[in-house]
């Protein structure tokens, strides 16, 4: 299940963009992961995705949580997480 998952961090967009439609181009869903400041990322790249590569690419499912992380000092800090489960075109 998590070999369709793209997990987005501090590279290029366009990084994060053709990993997704690579996976999206095989006719497999992909879930687009990201965690704190990275979720805006996370969101452009699906946007990009679906209105410059890929047209008919839709948002099949976001699920948006809170975990509890431990930092170096031993305080616990919540992080907002999304996932972001897109389908491809028809």
């Amino acid at each position: 299940k998590d070999e369709n998952a793209v997990y987005v961090g501090r590279k290029p967009t366009m990084n994060y963009v053709m990993a997704t439609m690579m996976i999206l181009n095989r006719d497999e869903k992909c879930t687009v992961k990201a965690r704190g400041r990275a979720i805006s990322h996370a969101v452009d790249v699906c946007e990009i995705l679906k209105n410059r590569f890929l047209k008919g690419t839709t948002y099949e499912d976001i699920r948006i949580s809170t975990e509890k992380l431990e930092s170096d000092d031993g305080t616990m800090n919540n992080v907002s997480s999304i996932e972001i489960v897109m389908a491809p075109p028809e």
